[in-house]
């Protein structure tokens, strides 16, 4: 099977797809599958993977996505199927359509949502409360866009049965044609970071006498970092906050920071290699992952199977990774009380947070990259069947 993937993210840049992307093609290569690339990077040649990638810069985006589509166009010539992983997908699955080349995406998020919160047409609505509103012809345009898009493609992989549920009730799309595969671990096991906390901090170069809360995320408004930072105020003195990502929010948040005497106490890490996560995820006292939207987060499927503590909000995808009370802490993604409690909780006693711990290692067969990529495999090889 010849394959190409697109991909909105690639290493060094961070991102879900920036860790699904890589994983998935040296999955597929050592299945004897022929694998390339298209995606969107801040590097011009990314060296080290068993398939070619050809990379398009950032830039404006309308010239950026004629890029694609041209890359992707070219790139389709003698491949059996497109694995989209985009969502803003129109040209790129158009691309595969012009080629006579089947086309199977794979979503994270309704775009028509994420689009419609990123240019201030939905009054700030959460993907909920978006699904059963009108809010004028640029959102209805955008929504018939995405549902053209949607019927081009063989079949629509969903990272989550929350997002799934959404695409077959508020979108109309057959039962059959939207799939839940899980996203997959693809980081080193637990048992392979050998490095202790007090290890990783040093390692790091963190101060040992300090206690660490960390987030890791693309700084953008819905992942609320700003409720974490008004978190932070009330807590022991001795508790600093690490923000790993960068984005449009970083400076009105360290803006926030320092409105709220808490400059010192806040350290944005900017776009961290991904090689050092782990260490970072092994450093912390306590995880925090308070979006208000989250397809399936790559993020904690890493910190699940690192074994740190988590608090995370109890929306969309979150609860099918973290359990309330019993692998990790929910909480309101916009009431910072909420967390600061559950921040307090897990401060004030880490054997909450080793049992926590440990039965979210005891989840770790739901997230297996063998038989989630397995599923994808299959999804792919039927796709090019249809052709």
């Amino acid at each position: 099977m010849r394959v190409l993937i697109t991909s909105p993210v690639f290493p060094p840049d961070l991102g879900g797809p920036a860790t699904y992307v890589p994983s998935l093609g040296r999955f597929l290569v050592g299945r004897n599958h022929d694998v390339r690339v298209v995606a969107f990077c801040s590097d011009p040649a990314p060296s080290g993977y068993p398939f070619s990638v050809k990379t398009i810069s950032r830039g404006s985006l309308p010239v950026r996505y004629l890029k694609a589509f041209w890359a992707v166009f070219k790139a389709a010539k003698g491949c059996d199927v497109v694995y989209v992983n985009e969502h803003l997908a129109l040209l790129h699955v158009l691309a595969a359509k012009l080629r006579g080349v089947p086309a199977v995406i794979r979503i994270m998020v309704d775009g028509s949502w994420e689009i419609a919160h990123r240019k201030g047409w939905c009054d700030g609505d959460d993907i909920v409360t978006y699904q059963s509103r009108s809010y004028g012809w640029r959102v209805g345009l955008t929504r018939a866009l995405q549902r053209t898009w949607w019927g081009w493609c063989h079949r629509i992989i969903c990272c989550s049965e929350f997002l799934r549920q959404i695409l077959i009730q508020s979108h109309g799309v057959s039962q059959d044609k939207a799939q839940r595969i899980f996203n997959a671990y693809h980081g080193p096991a637990v048992e392979d970071v050998h490095a202790t906390p007090d290890q990783a901090r040093d390692q790091l170069g963190l101060n040992g006498g300090r206690r660490y809360v960390l987030t890791i995320c693309r700084l953008m408004g819905w992942k609320r970092v700003d409720g974490i930072i008004e978190a932070l105020q009330g807590l022991p003195e001795d508790v600093d906050l690490l923000v790993a990502g960068d984005g449009d929010m970083e400076e009105a948040w360290r803006k926030l920071a320092a409105d709220l005497g808490l400059a010192e106490r806040v350290h944005f890490l900017g776009n961290v290699p991904h090689e050092q996560i782990p260490l970072y995820i092994r450093s912390a006292h306590v995880f925090v992952l308070n979006s208000e939207y989250e397809g399936l987060s790559h993020t904690l499927l890493e910190v699940l199977y690192l074994g740190t503590p988590i608090v995370a909000s109890g929306v969309c995808g979150n609860p099918e990774v973290v359990e309330d009370g019993v692998n990790g802490l929910l909480v309101d993604p916009r009431d910072s009380s909420t967390l600061r409690e559950a921040l307090a909780r897990l401060l004030a006693d880490p054997g909450l947070g080793e049992r926590l711990v440990a039965a979210g290692l005891g989840r770790r067969a739901d997230f297996d990259r063998e038989s989630t990529f397995t599923q994808v495999e299959t999804v792919l090889q039927e796709a090019c069947t249809k052709r």
